[in-house]
């Protein structure tokens, strides 16, 4: 009861202190989801992903498609794992994630742009005190990635799963079809996969 008293009155407090943000956009209810205990710059677990994932296979695929990215065996796998949680977790396709991350920061994990959206998925600063908290380091590999998928997830919802509109929010260029078609490209193409 105490966290959930804490979470209105940060919602609360975000509300009125973003309210005159031109980035800020109220979460819908359904991604609600403050981001308050510990996220550290750890991968998602064989045990985490084994509990949600259907097999192995998803993994050993898209480890041989993520080589030249990522040469590292153990930090793409640790990678995909994460990737797979955390889009799973936040109702979203796995392969849908792996596209808006190659568009945005091309596995870049330290990347920044020229506006200063940081991290494989380019999370904006100011998304720390909508959704999260302050120590929150949006470089960090879960971090990053549970920002991304939570902000795509608000997005799809407010936009009642109009994937284009959604990446449109994303990107910041709604109504502009260039950043949508990148990632649905990618989508189809690049990391389009079906389970056997």
């Amino acid at each position: 009861m105490h966290r959930l008293a804490f979470t209105i009155l940060l919602l609360l407090f975000s509300s009125f202190t973003y309210a005159n943000n031109p980035h800020y956009e109220q979460l819908a209810a359904s991604t609600q989801t403050i981001i308050l205990h510990e996220t550290s710059d750890q991968a998602a677990s064989y045990i985490e992903y084994a509990a949600i994932a259907e097999n192995v296979v998803w993994l050993f695929n898209m480890s041989r498609r993520l080589e030249k990215q990522i040469p590292d065996l153990i930090e793409r796998e640790d990678f995909l794992r994460t990737v797979y949680y955390e889009a799973t977790r936040a109702g979203l396709d796995p392969q849908l994630v792996l596209s808006v991350i190659q568009v945005e920061s091309g596995f870049k994990k330290y990347a920044i742009s020229h506006a200063g959206a940081r991290g494989y998925m380019q999370i904006m600063p100011f998304w720390i005190g909508v959704i999260g908290r302050q120590d929150h380091n949006l470089f960090h590999l879960r971090m990053n990635l549970r920002y991304g998928c939570t902000i795509l997830r608000h997005y799809l919802d407010k936009e009642n799963g109009d994937y284009f509109r959604a990446l449109g929010r994303y990107n910041g260029s709604l109504g502009q079809a260039s950043y949508p078609q990148l990632v649905f490209n990618k989508w189809q193409t690049t990391w389009h996969y079906t389970s056997s």
